[in-house]
């Protein structure tokens, strides 16, 4: 009894998705779709003027099999380069592009075969200046303002060799300043394009991210921390070995809340600058608290943190010298012109002198990790209310801002 072998299913080729475009590729869609209708029209343009100037030509068989050329390549090019969900966009539009400069630079010295001197020095070549001009546009779109300027002195160049006009002024042809200004002008818009997509993805980035944020902090608001909360109450109630279970249930209620009150703002974007508000706020406990304005005080990445770690050497220090149970507090204040970062708190104070004391037996605590921190800011550290009983300590730190 032979036995029956399975029946092989036919394969089905894999589904390709349909590609997402990125954001570069979103942003400068709508150029690229205008540029093909500003194709379409300097087509027409350039037919019209064929038309025109037949008559004139030597060769005006060879002529329409140029001008025929010319209406094919606008029409594929026009098709791949208005496509945005297509595997490989960029290599794509990046042959089509360099092909574009080929053609266009092909046709104008072939203007030579199909007209005499006489003709082609004194008039337009066979691909007009505009129809010319969607090379340039294509380059601005694809590589910004310089490769648009470039391509615009390419093809300019191109022109003026075909026609052997290098004798003429230069100035009195409109073929390079025009060529130039398209792709200047082309490629600042695709870069502001590109820059408002970015910014845009951002903001709906920071968006998700803050009604994410409320979300979880009302679940944690309706459980972790009415837990947190009623622990901390009832073990100061019951006190005894309770008391120091409620300490601990107090000090992590404060830091869930910090948590959550910041996890938007302490993302890193990589940027020059970064806001110096979430770096105070993350050192706040439920002896130190921090008082920060409501607008983002962006700084340099490099004193937001240098300042960050100036504030922490100065609530060491009063945790170190004013005891666990001493309260301290922190302000900072941006004039515009400089920030201003308070340290206070209430313990016994700071010995006139003391400082002086200190950094002579050679412990350099305050000299360098609070004075000598903001002194690489071009700043200033000033201890207040030193000597005064019962006053506690305030440091204020001044620092001017960077010409922004």
């Amino acid at each position: 009894m032979t036995s029956r072998q399975p029946t092989s299913l036919p394969r089905v080729p894999p589904v390709t998705p349909r590609t997402e475009p990125g954001a570069s590729d979103a942003a400068t869609a709508p150029l690229w779709r205008a540029a093909q209708a500003f194709r379409l029209v300097t087509l027409l343009y350039a037919i019209g003027q064929q038309f025109a100037s037949v008559p004139h030509y030597t060769d005006q068989r060879l002529s329409w099999v140029l001008i025929a050329l010319m209406a094919v390549w606008s029409g594929v090019s026009a098709i791949l380069l208005s496509q945005w969900r297509i595997h490989n966009v960029r290599e794509v539009r990046t042959a089509v592009v360099i092909g574009d400069h080929l053609v266009v630079i092909a046709l104008i010295f072939a203007t030579r075969l199909v007209a005499e001197y006489d003709w082609y020095h004194g008039h337009q070549t066979l691909p007009t200046t505009l129809w010319a001009a969607n090379a340039v546009m294509s380059a601005a779109i694809m590589w910004g303002p310089f490769g648009g300027v470039c391509s615009g002195l390419l093809i300019a160049t191109a022109m003026v060799s075909a026609r052997a006009q290098w004798e003429m002024d230069l100035w009195r042809d409109a073929t390079a300043p025009v060529l130039v200004s398209v792709g200047l002008a082309i490629g600042l818009a695709s870069n502001t394009a590109r820059r408002a997509q970015q910014q845009l993805q951002r903001a709906v980035r920071l968006t998700a991210a803050a009604q994410e944020r409320e979300r979880l902090a009302r679940e944690v608001h309706d459980g972790v921390l009415q837990v947190l909360s009623y622990i901390k109450r009832r073990g100061v109630e019951i006190g005894g070995p309770t008391a120091e279970l409620a300490q601990r249930a107090g000090e992590q209620e404060v830091a869930l809340r910090v948590l959550l009150s910041e996890q938007g703002g302490r993302a890193d974007t990589g940027g020059v600058e970064q806001d110096l508000r979430p770096l105070l706020t993350a050192q706040a406990t439920p002896s130190v608290l921090i008082s920060t304005p409501g607008e983002p005080v962006p700084i340099g990445r490099f004193e937001a943190r240098e300042i960050s770690a100036a504030v922490a050497a100065a609530l060491a220090n009063v945790v170190q010298h004013a005891g666990s149970g001493a309260k301290a507090y922190v302000l900072l204040e941006d004039t515009g012109e400089e920030l201003i970062v308070s340290v206070r708190d209430d313990g016994p104070g700071i010995l006139p002198g003391r400082l002086s004391e200190a950094e002579g037996q050679g412990r350099m605590g305050v000299s360098r990790s609070i004075i000598g921190r903001i002194a690489a800011l071009n700043g200033t550290a000033q201890l207040l209310f030193e000597g005064e009983e019962g006053s506690g300590a305030e440091w204020e730190f001044r620092v001017p801002r960077q010409d922004r």
